[in-house]
């Protein structure tokens, strides 16, 4: 733990950063193991493009859940330990893929992203002007989910326009 960096933290308890921290913690893990999946079940039109992206988007949750561990340790807490208690621990929960299709794969990783965003602008907000570590951090991770909302949305605009051409062509 760091003594006099922890000390530079007013108006917020640590032992709450910490347990913010462990629950962003879990999003990621389970984020993580998400696009990993879904990566590989995809089907579809432009899967490859589809798979890209999820596998792009899974190195950076792991990155994020990296960065996370990190801070909390920084902090004098301990990260969760055993990957059950994701599950209690978690924001965004973690849906098991059940459709395949790359329209409803992206469907659903851009509600996860979403909920990310809400997640980490929620800290943001709490240790702003009261620790600047921890809210340069989440505002780094925030950035990135802002940016995978974006892709993945576009990747999905871009594939449900093909599929309605595709359509209006055939009728």
């Amino acid at each position: 733990m760091a003594v006099r960096g922890n000390s530079i933290i007013k108006g917020v308890e640590i032992s709450e950063i910490i347990r913010l921290l462990n629950r962003a913690y879990a999003d990621e893990w389970l984020a993580y193991y998400q696009y990993f999946i879904e990566a590989k079940v995809v089907k579809g039109i432009m899967k490859d493009a589809v798979i890209s992206e999820l596998t792009l988007h899974a190195a950076d949750e792991l990155r994020h859940a990296t960065m996370v561990a990190d801070r909390i340790v920084q902090l004098g807490g301990i990260p969760l330990l055993n990957p059950q208690e994701w599950f209690k621990h978690t924001n965004c929960g973690y849906e098991e893929p059940s459709e395949f299709d790359v329209v409803k794969i992206l469907e659903d990783s851009i509600k996860g992203e979403q909920c990310a965003i809400s997640t980490y602008a929620s800290i943001s907000d709490i240790v702003k002007d009261k620790d600047i570590i921890t809210y340069n951090m989440v505002s780094q991770i925030l950035a990135d989910e802002v940016e995978h909302e974006e892709d993945l949305q576009a990747l999905h605009n871009d594939i449900s326009e093909f599929i309605y051409n595709i359509k209006k062509s055939i009728s």
